[in-house]
């Protein structure tokens, strides 16, 4: 039993100088190994904070900083700890490594799928200048003002003061309309008056009544008789506003509607109703 201890204990010995011996022999590399991890892990946090400042022109959200500030710091990371295992002559730990991160990725990836399509959606949606936070948009049956791009959607508040969330890849699926890209609205108005109306008088008066309430782009008010009804000559007026918004066009037609209905009844200029006439037998 003694004999057995003391052989145990200077096999123990002998592997305890090995390491040790190893150690000396790859001190520098061991060394060297360490400061290359220091100035990464320096190089990731620099770089982040370089990033995110650089994204913060672009990006407004912050949530999308973040992440893609945290993705560079993250890969920043990996490179160095690549590059201190390669000093380490550990390739074949590296090599097992990466093969086992890359089955782990993989079902990973498969698991979060739906997750990581919309993170990339909402990356895409707040680098691009298509749709912003503030603007009024138009997508997915909701229309309202865009509240805030996350990771995962998109939040928007609609007119009737209600919080919409839509995933982001929903919106990168399918069609948008934004109507704060562009800072011209047409209004359309369609009505019609009476046969016996002076055509030319109903047009001059329209059209002076639409350029004095609403004198942007006044030269290019479009008036324009469409057909003959059954109870009145039918024509489409068109003006411009300067709006960013849906339901801009809402109120000025509004506005419109008023002020050409009552500037017709001081001409004498008759909108009239449709009149049926029912025969008894």
């Amino acid at each position: 039993m003694k004999e057995q201890f003391k052989l145990s204990f200077e096999n123990l010995l002998n592997k305890l100088l090995l390491w040790f011996d190893s150690v000396i022999v790859n001190l520098p590399n061991i060394i060297l190994a360490i400061l290359v991890f220091l100035l990464t892990i320096y190089l990731s946090r620099k770089l982040s904070s370089k990033g995110t400042q650089l994204l913060s022109k672009h990006v407004k959200q912050g949530s999308i900083q973040s992440l893609i500030g945290s993705a560079i710091s993250i890969f920043v990371l990996v490179l160095g700890f690549i590059l201190t295992l390669g000093i380490l002559n550990l390739d074949q730990a590296l090599n097992s490594l990466i093969a086992g991160a890359g089955v782990v990725g993989l079902a990973v990836g498969l698991a979060v799928q739906g997750t990581l399509s919309n993170t990339f959606s909402g990356i895409s949606l707040s680098v691009k200048s298509d749709i912003n936070v503030g603007d009024f948009v138009e997508t997915n049956g909701f229309a309202g003002t865009v509240q805030a791009i996350n990771l995962r959607d998109t939040k928007i508040r609609t007119v009737d003061n209600n919080l919409v969330v839509i995933p982001n890849n929903s919106i990168s699926n399918s069609p948008y309309k934004n109507y704060s890209l562009t800072s011209d609205l047409r209004v359309v108005i369609e009505t019609g008056v009476g046969y016996d109306s002076d055509l030319s008088s109903v047009e001059k008066i329209t059209k002076e009544v639409l350029s004095e309430a609403f004198p942007y782009r006044k030269e290019d008010i479009e008036f324009y008789y469409t057909s003959f009804g059954d109870s009145a000559i039918n024509f489409q007026v068109r003006f411009w506003i300067q709006a960013t918004e849906k339901f801009a066009l809402t109120r000025a037609k509004s506005k419109a509607i008023v002020l050409l209905k009552n500037q017709y009844d001081k001409a004498s200029i008759n909108i009239p109703y449709p009149i049926r006439t029912i025969l008894s037998s």
